[in-house]
């Protein structure tokens, strides 16, 4: 962690807004998702691993019920709430701009009201935020922010609760303060992951397991490629997916998706027709039932040890998400082809699509020519430059 972006930093920055020493600072990272896209709403498989961007909080307790939330990458001064008056109504969290992300944390103080856990005055807080983990991009910044807010004040007011638990109360906020119908994935990943692995996740249960994910010991890397074309998983296209799914579940008589056997796979797409399905629902259902298949396979060649054969089943998942869950977009597939045509062991569009990034795993001795047909292809195409970076796993939420 760099000087720029570091605990001492964001400390001088508290003291400046606040005029006080914060009682410690946090650190919750952003994710990428390596396979399992809009599964885990459906009680499937995802395997995320944590980045090295980084949202970072400065917090300090209130004893008056008030809280003061401060971010500094936001213009203005701090949004002031008080712990009692939080209600999803209307965002909850003030109007603008300013409201929109102060919805986020204000949204963990009000699922951890909600869940019993702060009584009287507890609750109130000073934070100041500080992140470098890109915003619009499908990496989960909402829920770095989120997972951060929650690890703060689980520690400064001793809460004991896990990293899944935590996880468990910012998905609560994001869906019903915030009003996004996300999945567990995103706040599972930014609360559990740890260095040098990714993780296996059962979205229905939350088993977990931490699988080694060692890329310079292959001679291997996986590239983030942030299209920088912004998405706002809000607008609906997120909302109307998840929506065909749950309806597609309920026509079948089943709980989720993931109880959809892969063998007879055919024969439910024809039942879900015969029962008044449209195709675009049996394209969704098509694609998580494939997906949650290619999870297990990529799990599989990682316990295996032979990580640089996962490539196809990656791009293959870029295929199901283009075709058959129509999430992806003309600068994402200009991502895949042109990587894949240039070396690349695989590629897919990663996060909840409509934009964002793509993920890239070449050999390392690739990397560079693979970046630049990447770059040179989006300025043939008329797009901005895209930002390229590898991604290296990192740790969870942690107190610096």
């Amino acid at each position: 962690m760099t000087d720029e972006h570091g605990p001492g930093r964001v400390t001088a920055e508290f003291r400046e807004v606040y005029g006080t020493e914060p009682g410690g600072v946090w650190a919750a990272p952003g994710r990428v998702n390596l396979i399992g896209e809009h599964t885990d709403y459906n009680d499937g498989f995802v395997m995320p691993l944590a980045l090295p961007h980084t949202c970072l909080a400065a917090a300090s307790p209130r004893t008056d019920g008030v809280l003061r939330l401060h971010s500094g990458d936001v213009p203005g001064g701090a949004v002031e709430l008080r712990v009692e008056e939080l209600s999803p109504v209307a965002g909850g969290a003030g109007g603008g701009d300013r409201g929109g992300w102060a919805a986020y944390p204000a949204g963990v103080v009000w699922a951890l009201r909600e869940a019993g856990l702060l009584t009287g005055g507890a609750g109130g807080a000073d934070l100041h935020f500080e992140s470098t983990v890109p915003t619009g991009a499908g990496l989960s910044s909402s829920a770095a922010l989120e997972v951060v807010t929650a690890t703060a004040l689980n520690d400064l007011y001793g809460l004991e609760l896990t990293p899944p638990r935590i996880a468990q109360l910012c998905q609560r906020a994001e869906n019903a303060f915030v009003g996004v119908p996300c999945g567990i994935m995103d706040q599972m990943a930014s609360a559990c992951c740890t260095e040098g692995h990714a993780l296996f996740l059962d979205a229905r249960d939350l088993t977990q397991r931490q699988v080694p994910f060692d890329l310079a010991a292959e001679g291997l890397r996986l590239l983030v490629v942030d299209t920088r074309v912004k998405h706002e998983l809000g607008d609906g296209a997120y909302a109307s997916r998840r929506a065909a799914c749950e309806a597609a579940a309920r026509a079948l008589g089943v709980r989720a998706l993931r109880d959809v056997p892969f063998e007879g796979l055919d024969a439910t797409l024809a039942e879900l027709e015969r029962l008044g399905c449209d195709a675009a629902t049996r394209r969704r259902v098509h694609h998580v039932v494939t997906e949650d298949r290619r999870v297990e396979e990529v799990i599989q060649r990682l316990d295996a040890g032979d990580t640089r054969s996962i490539g196809p089943v990656l791009t293959a998942g870029h295929a199901s998400c283009r075709d058959d869950f129509e999430i992806s977009c003309a600068e994402l597939d200009l991502v895949v082809e042109t990587a894949n045509a240039a070396g690349a062991l695989g590629a897919r569009m990663t996060g909840g699509g409509f934009g964002g990034s793509a993920i890239v795993l070449v050999a390392e001795a690739d990397a560079d020519a693979v970046s630049k047909a990447v770059t040179e292809a989006f300025g043939a195409a008329g797009h901005r430059a895209p930002r390229i970076f590898p991604a290296v796993p990192s740790a969870g939420a942690r107190r610096l």
